[in-house]
Order: C-alpha cells, then sequence, then structure tokens
C-alpha cells in the first residue's frame, strides 16, 4: 500500500511510472502513429542514453531507482521531456508521442513534399492506403540493400523473379510467373518506352536503384490505370524534394573475383563507325574491307582497373517553400563476366529423347558496363489550389562485351582415346548503348476545394538502342592430340561478320484525370473520370556484311598472329538490309476510362470500366518476295475492374478485385521476314499474333500491427486468352526451315498463393516472402511414330506445360541489424528461384529448363558523427551458377558422361563469382 500511494498520486499529475530493473517503451510519430527509428532517448543528468530500434522501441537497462526527467529527441520533431518515477514493481510499458517541430503548418502536405517518401514507414503505409494490391521498397531499402541496380532491387519482392544477362545481373522482372512481357514500366506514374530493339517491356538494369525515392509493384489494376498489365505494374518514384536542404554523395569501388581468377578480354571500340558503309555511302556503294575499322577484332586480356560506383543528389525548396528543386546524378563503371559451357545436343527420333552430345561450346564472358542516370524536378506551388511540376530523367547503359567461345564438334572424325576434334573458335566483339529519356509536365488543380480536382500531363519520351559494327569471328580447325596442343592448326573460315543494330522509339501523350467527390444518399462518392492518348512512332534498321578470308588455308602462327592482321575480301559488298530488323512501325493508342470510389462503413469500394482503342502497324522496308511486307491491327478492348477493401480493425484488412487486362504483341513480333539470327537459332515474326487478354482474381488478407511490421497473405487466379509464347515453329511457306517465333496457344491457366512477412524487434528485423505459382498451358510439339512400312514419321503431338520463365516456388528472406546508437546497419538476403522453361523446345519432352537456384547477397554500413559513412557490398556470395538441362538422359553421350546429372541432361552451366563493393557516402 505504502508503494501504491506514490503511484496514483503521480498519475494524478500525469507522471510515468517505469520499471526500475528496466525502462522500457516505444516512441511514435503522433500524427501518423508510425514508429520513431533511431530516436535519442535519455534519462537527464546521467549517462544513460539509448536509441530506438526498428520497431520504436527503447530499453535503458537497470537505472537506479527514483525520479528523473525523461528527454525525447528526434530531428525535425519537438523535443519531449516527461518526469518519470522508477520503481521496484513492474509498470506498464511506456508510449511516448512526438509532434513534428512545424506540425501546424502541415495540415495537408504530400508525401514527397514532407521529404519522408523513401522511409520504410512510408512504404508500408502506401501499402496499407493503395486502391490496388502494390508491394513497396523504400528508398532507404535500397539505399542500405546489397542491390545497385532496379533489376536487382525488385527480386526482393513477393512473388517476383528476375531473368539475368549473361553477366548474371538481373535484367528483366517475371511478375507471378508472367513473363516480362506481361508487365510493363512507369518513372512517376507515366509509361516509358523501351529501348530494346525487338520488344516493348523495359531492360530494368539501365536504371540505378539510387535514383529512386521508392519502387512500387501493383499487381491489380485500378481503372484509371493502363490495361496492358496482366502479371503487374512497377512503377519508379523517383527522388523529390524535400522541406529542407538534403544531400546525398557516395562514392565507392570494388571488384569482381572472376577477374582475381582470369583476365578480362576487351576491344578498341574508339575508332567504331556509327552507321553502317550502306548509310554512309548510300544504298549502291560497295564496302571494301578499309570500311570496317580493326579495333573491333584488336582483342586484348589483361586484369581491368577497379569498379567505380558514385552518386550525388542535392534538393532544397525555396520561396516560402513554393519551390523545390531536386537534382540527382548517377555513375556506375562496373566489369562483369561469366564462364559458361553449352552442350548441344540431338534428338532421339524414335523416342523423343535426348541424344548423343553433339557439341561442346566452352565460352568466356568479358563486358564492362557504364551507367549512367540523371534526374531532375521543379515543382511550384502557386497555393493550397494550385501546383505545376516539371519531371525530367536520363538513363544511359554502354556496354562493351566480348563472347570468346571454343566449340568442339564431337562428329564421326571424333576420337575420345586419341583426342581428335574438330574446333570452331568464334569470337564476338559487341558495343551496345541503350537510352531512356522522359519529361513529363504535370499540373494538379483544386478548382472546387474539396469537391473539384483536375490533373494533367503532357509527356515526350525516347527511347533508343544502338549495336554498332558488332563483329564476329569464326576460324575452323582440328586438334590432333590431347597431350599436345601445339599440334592444333586453325583454319580461316568463311564467317566474319560485321553487323549494324539499331532501332529508335518515340511517345507523345497527354494524360487528363477529374475528380468529383458528391455526397449521395449520405456517403461521399468520388467519381473519376479522364483518358489519355499517345502516339508512339518506332524505327528499326539491321544491316549485315559478311567477309571471308582472301586465303582460306590462312594458319595461325604462320601467316598472322592477330586477327588484325588477317587479309579479307566482301562477300555482301552492299550489305544485307532486306530482314525483319529493317521496319518503321507506329501504336496510336486512345482511351477514356470512368470509375467511382465510396466507402460504407468498413466496406471501401473502387470500380469503373476502362475502354482502349489500338491502331498498332508496320511497314517492311525491303520486303524483298515477302508476301505481306505491311499490316496493322485495329482493335478496342472493355477493361472493366472492381476492387474491395474491407476494414476489419484498426489495423487489420480483407482486399477482393477483379480486373480483365491485355497484351500487345510488340512490333517485331508481327513483323514477318527471313529469320535473323540471333546467338544461337533464327527469329521471325508472326503478322497473325493475336493480343492476349486475361480475367485477373485476388484476394488478400493484411494485417499492419504498427507502422513498420506487416502480415499479407494473399491468392490470385489468372485465366488467359490467347496467351503469346515462344516455340520453334516450321515455316508456314518452306517446312523444312524451322524458326522461333510467337504464337498464340489457346487458353492458359496461371493461379497461386502468396505470403508477405515483415518483423522488427528492437535491433533486429527480417522480411520474408514466399509465392506459389502453376500455371498450364498446352502447345503442339513434334513427335515421331513408325508407319506400317517401319518409316520414322513426324507428328504433331498437344503436351501441356507451365508457363515460359514460370517457378512453381520463389521465396526471399532478409535478415536486418540496426543499431543506431553505434550507427551499425546490416543485412543478409537471400532469394530462392525454382526451376523454370528457359526455351521452349519443338521436340515433345525436350524443352529446356533452368535449375533451381539460391542466391545469397550481403551488406553493412557504419555511420559516423560528421553525416559519413561507410558501407560494404557482396553479391553472389555463393557463386550460384546457371545451369539449363532438358528433363530425361540418353546413355549415348559420345563419352561425356559429365552431361548427366541427377536424371537430367545438362545443357549448360554459367558462372558469374562473386563481387565486391567498399565505399563512402555522405548525408546532409
Amino acid at each position: 500500500m505504502k508503494t501504491l500511494l506514490p503511484v496514483l498520486f503521480c498519475l494524478l499529475f500525469s507522471i510515468t511510472v517505469a520499471h526500475a530493473t528496466s525502462l522500457k517503451g516505444y516512441v511514435y510519430d503522433q500524427k501518423t502513429g508510425e514508429a520513431m527509428i533511431g530516436a535519442s532517448v535519455q534519462l537527464e543528468n546521467t549517462k544513460l542514453v539509448v536509441l530506438t530500434g526498428l520497431d520504436g522501441s527503447f530499453e535503458i537497462k537497470h537505472p537506479a531507482a527514483g525520479t528523473y526527467n525523461l528527454k525525447v529527441s528526434y530531428l525535425m520533431y519537438k523535443t519531449l521531456l516527461k518526469q518519470v518515477i522508477i520503481l521496484k514493481e513492474d509498470n506498464p510499458v511506456l508510449k511516448i508521442y512526438l509532434a513534428e517541430t512545424n506540425a501546424n503548418a502541415l495540415s495537408e502536405v504530400s508525401i514527397s513534399a514532407k521529404g519522408d517518401g523513401s522511409s520504410e514507414k512510408t512504404a508500408r503505409r502506401i501499402e496499407q492506403k493503395a486502391l490496388q494490391l502494390v508491394n513497396v521498397v523504400s528508398g532507404r531499402a535500397m539505399e542500405i540493400s546489397p542491390d545497385l541496380t532496379v533489376a536487382n532491387v525488385i527480386q526482393r519482392v513477393s512473388g517476383v523473379s528476375v531473368e539475368r544477362s549473361n553477366s548474371g545481373d538481373g535484367q528483366y522482372a517475371i511478375l507471378r510467373g508472367m513473363d516480362k512481357r506481361y508487365n510493363y514500366t512507369l518513372v512517376n506514374g507515366i509509361k516509358i518506352p523501351s529501348p530494346d530493339n525487338k520488344y516493348r517491356y523495359v531492360p530494368l538494369d539501365i536504371f540505378p536503384a539510387e535514383l529512386l525515392e521508392r519502387l512500387e509493384v501493383s499487381k491489380t489494376l485500378t481503372p484509371n490505370m493502363e490495361g496492358d498489365a496482366i502479371g503487374g505494374v512497377i512503377n519508379m518514384v523517383m527522388k523529390d524534394a524535400p522541406d529542407k536542404l538534403k544531400i546525398n554523395a557516395n562514392l565507392a569501388t570494388g571488384y569482381s573475383q572472376m577477374f582475381m581468377d582470369r583476365g578480362f578480354t576487351s576491344f578498341d571500340h574508339s575508332g567504331i563507325n556509327s552507321k553502317s558503309p550502306y548509310e554512309q555511302h548510300g544504298k549502291d556503294y560497295k564496302a571494301t574491307p578499309l570500311d570496317f575499322p580493326t579495333g573491333m577484332v584488336d582483342y586484348k586480356t589483361k586484369h581491368p582497373a577497379p569498379n567505380v560506383v558514385g552518386g550525388l543528389s542535392i534538393g532544397q525548396r525555396f520561396l516560402d517553400n513554393k519551390l523545390g528543386v531536386l537534382l540527382a546524378g548517377s555513375y556506375q563503371n562496373t566489369y562483369r563476366g561469366s564462364n559458361s559451357t553449352f552442350y548441344n545436343s540431338s534428338v532421339v527420333a524414335a523416342a523423343n529423347k535426348v541424344g548423343t552430345i553433339m557439341s561442346k561450346d566452352e565460352r568466356q564472358y568479358s563486358e564492362q558496363q557504364k551507367r549512367y542516370g540523371a534526374h531532375a524536378k521543379l515543382d511550384y506551388t502557386f497555393n493550397k489550389n494550385h501546383k505545376l511540376s516539371l519531371y525530367n530523367a536520363y538513363v544511359d547503359l554502354n556496354s562493351l562485351q566480348l563472347r570468346d567461345s571454343k566449340v568442339t564438334d564431337f562428329s564421326t572424325e571424333y576420337d575420345p582415346e586419341k583426342g581428335n576434334a574438330k574446333l570452331n573458335y568464334a569470337t564476338r566483339s559487341r558495343f551496345t548503348e541503350q537510352q531512356i529519356y522522359n519529361t513529363t509536365l504535370q499540373g494538379d488543380h483544386q478548382l472546387i476545394p474539396e469537391r473539384l480536382k483536375v490533373r494533367w500531363s503532357a509527356v515526350y519520351s525516347a527511347a533508343k538502342n544502338e549495336v554498332p559494327d558488332q563483329s564476329t569471328i569464326n576460324i575452323l580447325g582440328v586438334r590432333e592430340n590431347f597431350a599436345d596442343r601445339r599440334t592444333f592448326v586453325p583454319a580461316i573460315g568463311d564467317a566474319h561478320t560485321r553487323r549494324w543494330e539499331r532501332s529508335t522509339e518515340e511517345d507523345k501523350a497527354g494524360y487528363l484525370d477529374i475528380d468529383y467527390t458528391r455526397p449521395i444518399g449520405g456517403i461521399n462518392v468520388l467519381f473519376s473520370a479522364g483518358g489519355m492518348y499517345r502516339d508512339k512512332q518506332r524505327s528499326s534498321f539491321f544491316n549485315q556484311y559478311t567477309l571471308t578470308a582472301a586465303n582460306p588455308n590462312t594458319l595461325f602462327g604462320r601467316d598472322f598472329n592477330n586477327y588484325t592482321e588477317i587479309a579479307w575480301t566482301v562477300k555482301n559488298p552492299t550489305g544485307a538490309v532486306d530482314n525483319s530488323l529493317t521496319y518503321d512501325a507506329a501504336e496510336k493508342l486512345a482511351a477514356a476510362y470512368g470509375m467511382f470510389n465510396f466507402t460504407v462503413k468498413d466496406l471501401q469500394v473502387i470500380g469503373g470500366l476502362r475502354m482502349e482503342h489500338t491502331d498498332q502497324r508496320y511497314l517492311m522496308l525491303f520486303p524483298g518476295a515477302q508476301p505481306r511486307p505491311d499490316g496493322k491491327q485495329v482493335y478496342t478492348d472493355l477493361l472493366p475492374a472492381m476492387n474491395l477493401k474491407y476494414k476489419l480493425s484498426t489495423h487489420q484488412a480483407l482486399r477482393a478485385s477483379y480486373f480483365r487486362s491485355l497484351n500487345r504483341p510488340g512490333f517485331y513480333e508481327l513483323v514477318p521476314g527471313i529469320g535473323v539470327v540471333q546467338d544461337d537459332y533464327k527469329e521471325r515474326g508472326n503478322p497473325d499474333l493475336k493480343r492476349a487478354i486475361a480475367d485477373n482474381f485476388d484476394i488478400r488478407y493484411e494485417l499492419f500491427p504498427n507502422s513498420t511490421d506487416q502480415l499479407m497473405v494473399g491468392a490470385f487466379y489468372k485465366n488467359i486468352e490467347n496467351p503469346i509464347e515462344y516455340s520453334f515453329q516450321p515455316d508456314p511457306i518452306r517446312p523444312q526451315d524451322t524458326y522461333y517465333m510467337p504464337g498464340n496457344f489457346g487458353n492458359a491457366k496461371n493461379y497461386g498463393l502468396e505470403v508477405d512477412y515483415i518483423r522488427f524487434i528492437h535491433k533486429f528485423g527480417f522480411k520474408a516472402n514466399y509465392t506459389y505459382t502453376h500455371s498450364k498451358i498446352t502447345t503442339p510439339k513434334t513427335s515421331r511414330l513408325r508407319d506400317e512400312n517401319g518409316d520414322l514419321k513426324p507428328i504433331l503431338v498437344d503436351q501441356s506445360r507451365p508457363l515460359f520463365g514460370q517457378s512453381a516456388h520463389i521465396a526471399n528472406l532478409s535478415l536486418l541489424f540496426k543499431d543506431s546508437k553505434s550507427g551499425w546497419d546490416a543485412q543478409l538476403a537471400g532469394s530462392y528461384t525454382g526451376p523454370r522453361i528457359n526455351t521452349v523446345s519443338q521436340f515433345l519432352d525436350n524443352d529446356l529448363w533452368q535449375q533451381g537456384f539460391i542466391q545469397m547477397d550481403a551488406s553493412a554500413e557504419k555511420k559516423f558523427k560528421n553525416n559519413l559513412s561507410v558501407f560494404v557490398k557482396a553479391g553472389n556470395l555463393l557463386n550460384t551458377p546457371l545451369k539449363l538441362f532438358i528433363k530425361g538422359t540418353n546413355t549415348e553421350a559420345n563419352g561425356n558422361t559429365g552431361t548427366e546429372y541427377d536424371g537430367k541432361t545438362l545443357i549448360r552451366n554459367d558462372h558469374y563469382k562473386q563481387t565486391y563493393l567498399l565505399g563512402v557516402r555522405y548525408k546532409l
């Protein structure tokens, strides 16, 4: 009783009582209720000071009993002083709320204007408040992660896997088992064109992650969103101007383990011609060997310079916070590579099984990537009802890649005991430049405050992909003995090619959105209507020259020691522009929508209808004998959508949604013509290719117990009509020729389950997600049966399989540590991608699968009191290979038993090794 009286006395005077053995509590934002990470909590006149953890919690251990002033402070928040009496008895955990210093002036401020748009708490808030199902990666999470590009960042999102480039870096996103073609990419909510020379999807490795304030992945659509997404929508929200001066600068260097173990092979591209002789001198010009600079075949091998990564962003507001300015830039110069082994197998005709291994291709990739990024934003607030914004974004990726190959031909001359074999040495040098530019002028106006709003955007975007003077040299030879490599005698073959590729895409677009709020039956209903128009123009050019050796019997070591010493003649002096990659194309898209949004008690309803009219055309510039040199597709789609959100409690909700969406063919996919050799096979388009239409259903349970933790459990179902898949198909005119080409294959179904869980406990936290996906599509395959005469005859049979690129199981787990007092941030991130189809075969049971893999990455950062920090990033710690295989084995493997493993036949095996980066960061 004696101890209870002081407690009651303190309660009457709003004095908090705490626990004697430890003082525990949480610190929250008074306005939003979000946890305050890194807030300072101190017992005045003592040395007992702690910082709040990832969940806003704090604990001061073993303070002496007595009365203290508790001081809680945080940047841009009012310092709170509170008297506490520390007793020996147990007492409730403290909950402390801090108010912003300028809270009275922020009656209505957007997330970005507050300067907290990159925080974890903002990411969780957007997920909770969004109209559609969305996952958000905060800018802060990207900053401390092991990832440098958006392509690598997005693999951490639930339901997302990535398709990797030859260097092992992520390049394209696969959402919910839907191939990269089934999603589109936005910058600040505006759709951008693709620099890809064939397809409309955007390579995400071109974007440096540090330019982003956050990354949003929408998995359902509302009527005010463009309907060309069956998998989902990727929105890159660029950095915005903060309330006060903010500077973020970083500089880092590192190395790839690959080039600690072997050399980096490069070539001289300084004298490269951006245009082919045909473009420079006209269609009647006959090229000579002097038109092809030797720098592209002047190969040098050495250890490369260290990787260099740097970035700078500066933002501030002026003129009484009316004018906001943000400038950001990024530069990355990295050296990557891979060691690859590729086995070419035949097909056993009678059984449609894997046959003998015909050849082994040993490849070494050396690639230098220079990535430039710049972003600028101006916004001006005239008053609380009118605001203008101007966004500008530019990204550029230069790639210098050299692929050196040695192919061992296991033909009839091959003798595994003597080591005799036919050899083919092929070296490809390629310079690629990809660019994307976007500028958007946007206006936000409240014509009738709280009743009528108008938002408009005027957009110009351009994208370019240029591959000038790609060089490939093939040398044929014979190896006479394994033991004595000096007896290898290579001779020049008839295959030295120089290729020019270029595609440009230009978008001009306008957007208009009108919001009108009207009370109906005591319920405020938000009516939205609007539309957009886009004029897309694409131009594509392709030209290839074939050169032959003046002396076909030229021998290495006798007649030449370097490819620059070989004398060539031009086989086709006017080039070869007659192909399906030389064309002009256009797409005009007009759209309109109507949408409503209202809440009845705990149920929010968002629904409406979108209409999109598409006019898509192509024109082959050199049709030759092609019977369909031009073509068009004109169609109109009605796309309904409905999103329901039921509030179970303050922190829980249940969502359900339906939307219809489509996927349009890319320009190149419609253009017919002779097949263009791309890597290991020939491609061609399909002018009869139809758009895909999908009905999408989703349901999700959400729990947000506080501002940082979350649990989301959902399921999805997609019914897809006329899905677009690539497969090897016979030419309709010349059935003996086979091309890798797109087609429509009836209907497909795709459904799955997603779980996403985030939990923080003081200094520790973890983010985990798992997605199960099942899909089914039935496509025709070639098989062979014996007729009555015993002869093998090809037949077509239907075979069901998963969609291209779909993995049944995808999982991510990130372990986090944050100690604000000592300034440490650390992360260990692992991702698992299950087996998936990499290439669809024309033969029964011979699809090429990618083996499931685990990738492990890590990062850490140490902050100091002078606004400086040191960070380290390490990628691919497990040296995870990419393995491609065909299900099943065959005993006749020509002695190459190493290609058989776990009941499968290995077709390709790529290794990328680890990467390391060490840097310093300055933040003001």
